[in-house]
């Protein structure tokens, strides 16, 4: 269970080499780009609070959620304001329809169970899902290829549990998706 899951050093989080390739502030922006009213946003497998940052800094209420404890702390004192719950994109711990936006930032190909990570994100937001993702190629960083998943694997399961609308992005070195209701 969770063996894919990041286990690494924590400081390599915040590495500005990775803070750049991950493209941060360009995909906080890319994400929110054409929504209307958003206040609340759950960013799922929140690491070191790196994205939830980004998207405090533009006006949303933020949750965090990551399944290790000490990513979370981290994450709090990054983001005081922030909320942070332990917890696994499979199982989400709440209410149906409880955040405007569902962020999964290099999260969806960690996940146990990719069916259910986004049954869960679907049924937890009202407008949108946003998938920041490594591509399926070989890259001199990021996860082994065989962990990555395809445009195809992503878009089929998506489009299984019911959204409605999928675009992609492609940015310099990863993926963005973009799942409406």
């Amino acid at each position: 269970m969770h063996e894919r899951r990041f286990n690494r050093e924590i400081e390599r989080l915040r590495d500005p080499e990775r803070i750049a390739r991950l493209e941060v502030e360009r995909v906080a922006n890319l994400v929110l780009e054409d929504m209307k009213v958003m206040r609340t946003m759950l960013d799922i497998g929140t690491g070191s609070g790196l994205f939830a940052e980004q998207f405090e800094a533009r006006g949303l209420q933020v949750t965090g959620l990551d399944v290790n404890p000490e990513m979370l702390a981290i994450a709090q004192q990054y983001l005081p304001s922030g909320i942070f719950r332990e917890g696994a994109a499979e199982m989400l711990p709440f209410l149906d329809g409880s955040f405007d936006l569902v962020f999964m930032g290099l999260l969806l190909h960690e996940t146990d169970d990719i069916l259910a990570a986004l049954s869960e994100a679907h049924r937890v937001a009202l407008k949108r899902l946003a998938i920041l993702e490594w591509p399926d190629e070989e890259q001199s960083f990021g996860p082994p290829r065989e962990h990555r998943l395809s445009f195809e694997k992503i878009i089929s399961v998506a489009k299984q549990v019911g959204f409605k609308q999928v675009n992609q992005m492609r940015l310099t070195s990863l993926i963005l998706y973009l799942l409406d209701q």
